[in-house]
């Protein structure tokens, strides 16, 4: 298998855009891993729960995807993304400052 088989796969012309889908790729990967994390977290208290790398991964790969979208230029993922790391970095900030006030 040799580069240009890998790029017409991916329907790409050059180098850059075929690193901008590995990019993607990576990025869907981070964002889908906070599942599996949340899902396991859950099995291992066996009751649903939400640990705070869950919402790590889901910033981390958010604003990948959201890097990825503006490259694209593709107006719909990027109102998606803009409005989901909002969303984690509201929670996590709601996080600390909830144990900021608990006492040690």
């Amino acid at each position: 298998m040799n580069i240009a088989t890998v790029m017409s796969w991916f329907h790409v012309n050059t180098t850059a855009e075929l690193l901008w889908v590995l990019f993607g790729f990576a990025a869907q990967m981070m964002f889908t891993g906070r599942f599996l994390l949340q899902w396991l977290a859950s099995e291992k208290q066996r009751k649903s729960v939400v640990p705070v790398a869950f919402w790590y991964f889901s910033l981390a790969g958010g604003v990948m995807l959201l890097m990825y979208a503006i490259h694209r230029r593709d107006p719909v993922i990027i109102l998606g993304q803009a409005v989901g790391v909002m969303i984690y970095l509201r929670n996590l900030m709601l996080i600390y400052a909830d144990r900021r006030r608990q006492p040690t």
